[in-house]
């Protein structure tokens, strides 16, 4: 790494003045917020799926669920078995699947609060 083109990860953290549990849990989410990761996350809720399994599940193309799985291993959301040619991905631990449900759970409150509010005051939805 080159600390004078910014690419060190200490340096990175000091300059946010973040821990590195936090910097991890930054990652995590930006890999999330991808709506392919989130998918591919969802359909891992107790099962065990290939990329092929994956594709055809999500209508996503094969390159982009491999490309997606790669970030999601990388930040140690998923693994895998190799039997052959084929991988079979999993959720490393299922407790990712419950943050995604209390996550959808906090939206839907907002959603439902910001409705409220806009009912109260008259104005159209949009």
């Amino acid at each position: 790494m080159n600390p004078e083109a910014g690419d060190s990860g200490a340096d990175d953290l000091k300059k946010r003045n973040m821990s590195e549990t936090m910097y991890r849990a930054s990652r995590v989410l930006r890999v999330l917020a991808s709506p392919t990761a989130y998918l591919i996350v969802r359909a891992l809720i107790g099962a065990k799926l290939t990329p092929s399994e994956l594709s055809a599940t999500l209508g996503v193309p094969a390159a982009t669920v491999s490309g997606t799985l790669r970030h999601l291993r990388e930040v140690d959301i998923v693994s895998y078995e190799a039997a052959g040619k084929h991988k079979t991905y999993w959720l490393k631990d299922g407790s990712v699947g419950a943050i995604l449900e209390l996550v959808e759970a906090w939206v839907d409150r907002m959603r439902r609060r910001a409705r409220l509010f806009d009912g109260a005051d008259g104005a159209e939805g949009a």
